[in-house]
């Protein structure tokens, strides 16, 4: 099998596009087809919605929206590509057909793969010469994000084929999960279609809103799905003993009529299977140490949720609010004090921020300040209306000095000094403390630009926040100098 450079997408909805955007993400070229009228205007509008993403997730080197391609027929495709994806609507004899294309045009080491989310791969690779390099690789929406692929092989697919395959989606960054037997809906899917059943049975029923029912994944189950799946969540359920202790007591509600599907018979040997299933995901690691691990991801994922406030990141944020209201956007007002260092930013050390060490990394340092010169733009008046209009504040010199550690959970509080100011430059200077002992953790010496950002050049403050800020910049002349400020790195004789 070959190796990859140039990613093949036949059909280019929402699944085609989104294996666009991962392989051109990947730095690789991407040629695609679809037949459907529009279908490149659409293709080319998805990908550029999803670029930012891709870029957030990280870029190879040689990435481009330019090394998008749009073929003229599935020949085409077949022919320039060293993988082939094929994305087709859920539909068997379509699919069947278009694999047969695809099979007959493209050389005999390229790896053909069906986006199917539940149909058998024999059936589909029937008509093809050559089934044995036909396999499904079933994404998840959306593809540029989610790593998860199931990797499912049909009767005629050779072992080889899967390992390819394998490789190639390792290569772009993705979770392959190779299924072991051929089975309708795979793995996934299945296990999704078990919940939604339910769903449907507790709305038609008139139990619940599919709002409520969201909320009931979303604030609870959904966070522990998110790191330990099911079968170790509940192994952590059973306390020291485990599963066994979990299905020995629990078990039997299995047998209540608390939902719409059947429940299996809990025989001596399903336990037995559970039991070593989860003993072999857990591994060496104890019940206290699968426990301690997933509280750091709880955490980890609810902060990580925080700044977009979905799920629980609304409900930290709203914690947040409640317990530090200094933290709250303020705005300038007659008769402020300004004879002193302004302190406008509270915050507490978030998992993300910290090292295997639990101590902040050198970029969270920065990260912290950032959302202090946030505040400070905040109280001058520059906030979202402000941006929207074409206007900010760009930071282009960093001076930042380290005294003491954070670690997670530590409160902080900044204060801030205007050294200078004109009508297109700030000079500031934060300073980071401890809220509970008061000790100096870190500061930095910051010199930003007024910028015009459609126009990508310097321009004046407009007259609001520049008064305010020569107000500020006019009463802070009289402090004394911070003691790092103006500091020059270097080793003495």
């Amino acid at each position: 099998m070959r190796a990859v450079t140039t990613f093949g997408v036949v059909g280019t909805g929402v699944i085609g596009a989104g294996w666009a955007a991962r392989a051109l993400g990947r730095g690789w070229d991407v040629v695609a087809f679809d037949p459907a009228p529009g279908a490149e205007d659409r293709m080319r509008a998805t990908v550029d919605r999803a670029w930012p993403s891709v870029r957030k997730l990280g870029l190879y080197p040689g990435a481009s929206l330019e090394r998008l391609r749009f073929a003229a027929s599935v020949d085409e495709v077949a022919a320039a590509a060293d993988f082939v994806q094929e994305s087709a609507p859920e539909n068997e004899e379509l699919k069947r057909d278009v694999l047969a294309a695809i099979d007959a045009a493209a050389p005999p080491d390229v790896v053909i793969a069906s986006s199917s989310s539940g149909l058998l791969p024999t059936r589909i690779q029937a008509s093809c010469r050559h089934p044995e390099r036909v396999v499904i690789g079933h994404p998840f929406n959306p593809v540029y994000l989610l790593p998860l692929v199931e990797i499912v092989a049909g009767e005629h697919t050779s072992d080889t084929t899967v390992k390819h395959a394998r490789a190639v989606y390792e290569d772009m960054d993705m979770y392959p999960l190779v299924v072991r037997y051929e089975i309708e809906g795979y793995l996934s899917d299945r296990l999704q279609e078990a919940v939604w059943r339910e769903i449907l049975h507790l709305v038609n029923d008139g139990i619940a809103t599919t709002a409520e029912l969201d909320d009931a994944i979303v604030y609870g189950p959904g966070l522990r799905w998110s790191a330990m799946g099911t079968n170790l969540t509940f192994h952590l359920a059973g306390g020291d003993h485990g599963m066994r202790y979990m299905l020995e007591h629990f078990g039997p509600a299995l047998q209540l009529p608390w939902t719409k599907l059947e429940a299996p018979d809990l025989t001596p040997e399903l336990i037995d299977r559970m039991v070593a299933g989860t003993g072999e995901q857990a591994g060496e690691r104890t019940i206290a140490e699968l426990e301690r691990q997933r509280d750091e991801y709880l955490l980890a994922v609810m902060y990580a949720l925080r700044e977009s406030r979905l799920g629980a990141g609304a409900v930290i944020a709203a914690r947040e609010g409640r317990t530090a209201d200094r933290s709250a956007p303020r705005r300038w007002a007659e008769g402020d004090d300004l004879s002193a260092p302004l302190e406008l930013y509270q915050c507490r050390v978030v998992p993300s921020w910290v090292d295997y060490n639990d101590h902040m990394t050198e970029s969270a340092y920065l990260l912290a300040f950032g959302w202090a010169s946030d505040a400070l733009f905040r109280y001058l008046g520059i906030d979202e209306a402000y941006r929207e209009a074409g206007h900010s504040y760009y930071t282009v010199e960093s001076h930042i000095n380290y005294f003491r550690e954070a670690s997670t959970g530590d409160p902080l509080t900044f204060t801030t000094q205007i050294l200078d100011a004109d009508t297109k430059r700030m000079h500031l200077y934060h300073a980071m403390y401890h809220g509970d002992t008061g000790d100096l953790l870190c500061t930095t010496e910051q010199m930003l630009l007024h910028v015009d950002t459609a126009a990508a050049r310097t321009t004046p403050t407009l007259p609001g926040p520049q008064a305010i800020l020569e107000r500020i910049a006019a009463a802070h002349r009289h402090l004394p100098p911070p003691d790092y400020a103006g500091r020059t790195m270097g080793i003495g004789s």
